[in-house]
């Protein structure tokens, strides 16, 4: 009796070399052959009427995409929410505005902002950076600008040809009177998420207004 079983274990083993030919891997092949209904989607129209099983599978594909379109109605809301950049402003007098100027750049590295995301401007005596590079000329100077690379230091009256940064610290270290008045607003355009400006408060925001 045992006898029995092991020959249809035997009959099992002779199902082994149907496998060892690469015919027996090829059998599922054939299962794409129903498979070719894909090859039917690029006719989606023609073979529509005459299959109508087909179609009944793509109708619901195509009321799928129909709620898609619903939901872009909701992203114009989220456009102008980002639009004004904020405003922080640092009490510094003409004297140490400079010196805040460069404890708000420290800041802002230390809490991860990337340097090239930082630009600084001087109304008053450039930074000593600025001056210092600018002894290589212009050129090579705002190479370092386009370079986009680390903070750069400009003064303000150059903020017209300075790009647009994450952030834009202002020092109101003196100049000529109209200095801040001309400077803060460019440098409120200039900003694209945050705008420090370092000096006298009330000068400030006479400039800005109550939004400081």
């Amino acid at each position: 009796m045992p006898l029995i079983p092991e020959e249809p274990q035997i009959h099992e083993s002779a199902q082994g070399p149907r496998a060892t030919p690469a015919s027996g891997r090829t059998a599922p092949t054939p299962r794409p052959v129903p498979g070719p209904r894909p090859a039917a989607p690029p006719r989606p129209g023609r073979p529509g009427p005459v299959r109508p099983t087909p179609p009944a599978q793509r109708a619901p594909r195509d009321a799928a995409p129909k709620p898609g379109p619903s939901a872009p109605a909701a992203s114009p809301a989220a456009a102008p929410a980002a639009a004004a950049p904020q405003i922080q402003l640092i009490p510094a007098s003409v004297d140490g505005a400079l010196d805040a100027a460069e404890e708000a750049v420290d800041l802002l590295l230390d809490s991860g902002r990337a340097p090239s995301e930082v630009l600084v401007l001087t109304t008053g005596e450039q930074h000593p950076w600025a001056a210092h590079e600018l002894t290589f000329g212009e050129a090579s100077y705002w190479a370092q600008h386009d370079a986009g690379d680390d903070v750069f230091y400009a003064d303000a009256a150059a903020v017209g040809r300075a790009s647009a940064r994450p952030v834009v610290v202002v020092a109101v270290n003196g100049g000529p009177d109209t200095a801040a008045a001309t400077a803060l607003p460019l440098a409120l355009a200039r900003a694209g998420a945050l705008l420090i400006v370092c000096g006298d408060p009330q000068q400030i925001n006479a400039v800005l207004g109550a939004g400081v």
